[in-house]
């Protein structure tokens, strides 16, 4: 059947899906010609990594574009879509902070992860170091009287009158203030200091020579706090104070090693180390993961790459300058990255390789005793209080390593009924997969034992899941993972002292912290809930706001309209008035 599919192929660009027995898209590739690129899979040798990807293909589509830069686009979107097991994808969700300054009449600047988000704002960064970038950013606050609110008010708050503000909200401040400010600010974020230093110095002389030692302390304080934050800072290239980054690879042994050299404004921020399994050709995942990096991150002024590769695909996606440096400067910097690369896949490969190894040895160990696949597992476990604050939690494995970004939580509401909760969790999930047409588990493992595998197999076979298995870890006396249940409620011999049962007894754990720390985190939430939560209009600004103002929820309530009125309106103040005085006539 391939062959005969093969042969109906284009010789034009576009995209290919490779998929499993079951359907499911195992790896997407694009190709400038689909019928040469496809039949490469199989015919002649490969590797062993693309050996055992392609031995488990059983089928494949294709979408044809109308060029190659269209093919590129569509790679990544059907990647993002599927996220398949064979491609290299980028997973690192702790991804780095960024400072952020909006582009407005009164801007903000705050530390924040998603860099791509607005587009009203000037990003700086990445920082590695996630401490130094608040840091940084409590002291430009400290320096400059930025406006701090989210959403701006109608009267001045804390921060207005300890001259931490100009009070925009209340008062007509010239944007052209702001506008002279934020680009101090720029300067300063990139390292000329000169500006702020200069003005600190004479501001602390003339308080020192008025007697005003208080004030002139503060000046040398904030003098000392730059001088602190911006010590660690190396430049790199003070000719060139542009924002470049170097990016280079290098392959070997199955492996791929991505470097990436991340210069702003001069000096190197950052090195980025990427170390995956190669299922594709070096350039095909280089460019993959290229591409998915700055969907994610600002990209630079310039990008520069291996003068090895084709850059013809890249510099049509990519809105940044490419370049590929034959000589001086850049090219010993690009020379390092290579270096980087080749080193960094060379001192983890050993490392890599046998965590793979171990790693697929249990898999295949666990897929023997379950006579299961055990590509995806997923892990549910529930978690309360005698009943309160119940909740549900969900963790999924992918190939023996956890994918954080599918764990998922719930809010079950059976209270006290560990059966209703876990079947309530399990048919919000199956619901929802079966209405949406996303993925399904190879096999499922619950936290406990008769009960909880029971509960499982009836919401299974009311949503007509029936191939989908079900195990549970049944604990001992003392609460310790003792071994593995199948549907049928038989005990699967497991040895206590192997590599699997400690992989199941570290799932498990994983699956219990997660619905712990869910449970801790709503039963807080709960505990701190006051009856102005629950009157129409009032948030967390006008709820800390009245408590600010009356001190107590009692002089809250015994309040009049016209006092409330000051804090929040008169609208509001007699939605509160009419919320206490019916809540008293009620009692």
């Amino acid at each position: 059947m391939l062959k005969d599919k093969l042969l109906t192929l284009p010789m034009s660009p576009g995209c290919y899906l490779m998929k499993n027995s079951r359907g499911e898209v195992i790896y997407v590739g694009k190709a400038k010609k689909l019928k040469n690129r496809v039949s490469q899979y199989f015919t002649g040798t490969h590797d062993n990594k693309t050996t055992k990807m392609v031995s488990n293909v059983a089928d494949f589509d294709y979408i044809v574009a109308s060029s190659e830069k269209e093919a590129f686009i569509l790679e990544y979107n059907l990647i993002k879509q599927y996220r398949p097991r064979f491609n290299i994808i980028f997973m690192d969700d702790a991804s780095y902070p960024y400072i952020r300054l909006t582009v407005e009449e009164y801007p903000t600047l705050k530390v924040v992860r998603d860099a791509r988000r607005l587009k009203n704002a000037v990003y700086f960064g990445p920082y590695p170091n996630a401490g130094y970038a608040r840091e940084l950013v409590d002291l430009i606050h400290e320096l400059y009287p930025l406006r701090r609110c989210r959403t701006m008010g109608s009267k001045v708050c804390l921060y207005y009158h300890l001259g931490k503000c100009l009070g925009p909200c209340e008062f007509d401040i010239d944007p052209a203030v702001y506008k002279e400010m934020a680009d101090s600010i720029t300067r300063f974020i990139k390292g000329d200091t000169s500006e702020m230093v200069d003005k600190l110095t004479r501001e602390r002389d003339a308080y020192a020579m008025d007697l005003k030692y208080e004030e002139a302390g503060r000046c040398q304080n904030l003098l000392k706090a730059i001088e602190h934050v911006t010590s660690g800072n190396q430049v790199e290239n003070e000719k060139d104070r542009r924002d470049e980054d170097f990016f280079a690879w290098y392959a070997d042994k199955g492996f791929i090693s991505i470097v990436g050299l991340l210069f702003r404004g001069g000096k190197l921020l950052h090195r980025h180390l990427f170390l995956k399994p190669l299922y594709e050709e070096p350039q095909e995942a280089f460019e993959s993961y290229l591409m998915q990096y700055y969907n994610r991150n600002p990209e630079p002024k310039i990008l520069f790459v291996p003068k090895a590769m084709d850059i013809t695909s890249l510099s049509e996606v990519l809105s940044c300058r490419i370049q590929q440096p034959q000589r001086g400067q850049k090219r010993k910097q690009m020379a390092l990255a290579e270096e980087n690369a080749r080193i960094n896949l060379e001192q983890k490969f050993e490392i890599a390789s046998k965590q793979e190894s171990d790693i697929e040895e249990v898999m295949e160990q666990l897929a023997e005793l379950t006579g299961c696949d055990t590509h995806r597992i997923e892990l549910y476990d529930n978690s309360h209080i005698s009943g309160e604050y119940a909740v549900g939690a969900m963790v999924v494995y992918l190939d023996g390593k956890p994918s954080r970004r599918d764990y998922r939580l719930y809010r079950v509401h059976n209270r006290n009924n560990d059966y209703a909760n876990m079947q309530e969790v399990l048919y919000r999930r199956f619901f929802r997969a079966l209405k949406e047409h996303t993925v399904m588990p190879d096999i499922i493992i619950m936290d406990g034992g008769a009960s909880q595998i029971n509960a499982a197999n009836e919401i299974l076979s009311r949503l007509r899941l029936n191939s989908i298995r079900v195990f549970g870890l049944v604990k001992n006396d003392k609460h310790r993972t003792a071994s593995l249940m199948n549907s049928d409620l038989e005990l699967l011999e497991i040895d206590h002292d192997s590599r699997l049962f400690f992989q199941l007894t570290q799932m498990q754990d994983e699956v219990h912290r997660f619905a712990i720390s869910f449970h801790k985190k709503v039963r807080s939430k709960e505990m701190t809930h006051s009856q102005l939560d629950d009157i129409p209009g009032i948030g967390p600004k006008r709820k800390k706001a009245l408590l600010r103002h009356f001190g107590t929820l009692k002089r809250i309530e015994e309040a009049s309209v016209e006092e409330l009125s000051e804090i929040v309106g008169n609208k509001q103040a007699v939605i509160i008035h009419d919320y206490f005085t019916q809540h008293e006539n009620v009692l």
